[in-house]
């Protein structure tokens, strides 16, 4: 095996392309997501176009009593890994503003499940001191807007989280990598009313994979929306109240 990397999420159309950019730099790949059918079609095609070995598995995020076995299993499978990446989320709607268990589905898909599989990955790589943890999470994150308020309070607290594993691993020599992708074409976000700047997996995919070779920590994809939020988180509460966005 060459330097595998694990895929979490891996049928989103963020994270194929980020296995195929992975598998074009000849690492070997676990995907794994609940839909098995879909990962044997995607493990077929990344194989037959790079060469590279590709297996997969069933994944639930939710089902948190499962993780540790399942990595376990993709540690044996694979002979050891040398990143993961984290690619699963649920967007949800906006009734979940008023219906909490809409709105519990929303926190554990992107924030609790994703808690805990990465403290069994940290578990993993700390007495390595070495790997990458790779989390994507999403500008949304960064202020409370009232148009999407649950999701982007959950991928705040992946946010939020991934820097407490950063500061925990340093020292370890484990890299662990914040994502922010702005809008993206996806299957999470057609026909989704205001969307502007549009970016296609494709670019976020290689970025993504490109990622543990450079130095920046966090990563908002494409890189304007770095300032797009930095304006966004800079306006006064008075005023930002007031926006409709």
């Amino acid at each position: 095996m060459s330097e595998p990397v694990l895929i979490l999420g891996a049928t989103s159309a963020i994270a194929r392309a980020t296995a195929a950019a992975f598998a074009a730099r000849g690492h070997d790949l676990y995907l794994a997501s609940r839909d098995l059918e879909e990962l044997r079609r995607i493990a077929a095609d990344i194989h037959l176009r790079h060469g590279v070995e590709v297996r997969y598995g069933s994944f639930d995020a939710e089902a948190t009593d499962t993780h540790a076995e399942f990595l376990q299993t993709v540690i044996a499978e694979m002979k050891g890994l040398s990143g993961v990446v984290l690619a699963f989320g649920y967007l949800g709607d906006q009734i979940a503003a008023r219906d909490f268990s809409a709105g519990a589905k929303i926190i554990a898909a992107n924030f609790t499940g994703a808690a805990s599989i990465l403290s069994h990955c940290a578990n993993y790589f700390e007495p390595l001191q070495r790997g990458f943890i790779i989390g994507i999470s999403s500008v949304a994150g960064d202020r409370g807007r009232q148009s999407n308020y649950v999701y982007g309070a959950a991928k705040g607290a992946l946010s939020l989280y991934l820097q407490g594993l950063r500061n925990r691993l340093y020292s370890s020599g484990v890299r662990v990598i914040t994502v922010k992708p702005g809008f993206v074409d996806t299957a999470m976000t057609y026909g989704l009313p205001g969307l502007f700047l549009v970016a296609s997996p494709q670019v976020i995919g290689e970025r993504i994979a490109r990622a543990p070779g450079k130095s920046a920590d966090v990563l908002y994809l494409p890189w304007f929306w770095r300032y797009i939020m930095l304006i966004i988180r800079h306006i006064p509460e008075p005023i930002f109240k007031r926006l409709k966005l």
